[in-house]
């Protein structure tokens, strides 16, 4: 009797902590762990394995090919090799999109279908197999299987459906945008291999804190976590929050390694020079590296890439550059000719003032240590804020 009294608390203490331990377990995202590929140019089997059954849908996106597979909230612990492109496929991608969820990019050379996908268990329940085998098909059948999909193209709608707080009245918005993020990791650097969205994100957060010490300003990330926002995304969070300033935060790499130091960037329908026109073209695929097409962008950005931005927005974009490349002057590293522009479609709305800031070269040693110390985030913060206090009082001054 006395070891039943014992005996029966302890089962449902243990039975409770089972049930808890168990909702923990549904609640954590998917771990993918391990992955293989193997297959020739005619068809290639990809196969990737989780700690337990994944939901997962597939369909296509053209211009180039890609099959896209999404997912729940996924965890990636692949190596690099595991999951390197061959076969049918030149380039392989994932990561998170936001919003819960996640998605496998399979950029291919030419069109192909998936000929079968099916999760598979494990011998002894150790865990599932998501088994997907490709084949090359013709132009016609691509262009079929794009147009019996249910599949819209509605990553980019979906999220910019998310509401978006209004600022405070009186308040000087400025969104701070952190380059890239989730499933699209930008550039890698040369001597850490730390990922462009890491820098970007670290020195938004330590802008927007500076930002927001400033009277009168009141500055917000586009995205605060490690997260997938689609190009017009940026754009319309910017708009709806009513923002009077969009800085873009990027730090790309080059082919010349030798070369370093910040540039800032305005929108102009005419590239600059090569230089600009090239990094314009590599950032303005960030959708297609995440498998979102250009023709799911809301119609109004579709217009803005025609018509890009009034001439007033562009004047007084090009009016915060030039205060940015003054601060910076004998403080901070600039490359030659450091106000630049060219078509960047993450700076196309039409009545806010925007730039994209490349903060260095993650390609040049010396740029890559600076992006990731602290204490020259700190520093570069606060020159900005006083660009952002001349480029405010020029305003004023004009009567803006």
């Amino acid at each position: 009797m006395f070891l039943s009294k014992i005996i029966r608390p302890c089962l449902f203490l243990a039975l409770l902590f089972g049930l808890a331990a168990g909702a923990r377990a549904e609640e954590a995202p998917l771990l993918a762990y391990g992955a293989r590929i193997a297959g020739d140019d005619a068809r290639t089997r990809v196969v990737i394995e989780f700690d337990r059954k994944p939901e997962f849908f597939v369909h296509y996106v053209g211009n180039p090919a890609r099959v896209i597979v999404d997912l729940p909230e996924t965890a990636f612990g692949l190596k690099p090799e595991d999951l390197r492109a061959r076969g049918v496929f030149t380039e392989i991608r994932y990561g998170a999109m936001g919003a819960g969820s996640s998605r496998i990019v399979l950029t291919a050379k030419k069109p192909v279908a998936i000929s079968g996908a099916s999760v598979r268990e494990d011998e002894g329940s150790k865990g599932f197999r998501l088994v997907l085998d490709a084949e090359r098909v013709t132009d016609a059948r691509f262009a079929e299987l794009l147009g019996e999909q249910k599949w819209t193209g509605s990553v980019a709608a979906t999220k910019t459906a998310r509401s978006v707080e209004p600022a405070s009245n009186g308040e000087f918005v400025i969104a701070v945008d952190a380059g890239h993020g989730g499933i699209d990791t930008g550039a890698i650097g040369a001597d850490t291999k730390i990922e462009e969205k890491s820098v970007t994100l670290a020195f938004a957060q330590e802008l927007a804190k500076t930002l927001n010490e400033e009277a009168g300003i009141e500055a917000f990330l586009t995205r605060d976590k490690d997260e997938f926002l689609s190009l017009p995304e940026r754009v319309h969070i910017a708009r709806q929050r009513g923002a009077n300033l969009f800085i873009s935060l990027h730090a790309d790499t080059l082919k010349q390694h030798d070369i370093r130091g910040a540039t800032v960037y305005t929108i102009s329908d005419k590239a600059s020079d090569h230089l600009a026109a090239n990094l314009a073209e590599r950032e303005n695929l960030s959708d297609e590296i995440a498998g979102v097409a250009l023709t799911s962008e809301p119609a109004e950005v579709a217009d803005i890439l025609i018509d890009l931005t009034r001439r007033e927005t562009q004047a007084f974009a090009i009016n915060l550059a030039r205060s940015v490349v003054t601060s910076f002057q004998g403080q901070i590293n600039l490359i030659n000719n450091p106000h630049r522009h060219a078509g960047f479609r993450v700076l196309q709305a039409p009545d806010v003032p925007s730039i994209l800031l490349e903060l260095g070269f993650m390609s040049n040693k010396d740029d890559e240590k600076l992006l990731t110390d602290p204490a020259w985030r700190k520093k570069v913060s606060g020159l900005l804020v006083e660009a952002v206090r001349t480029y405010r009082s020029g305003k004023t001054a004009d009567g803006g």
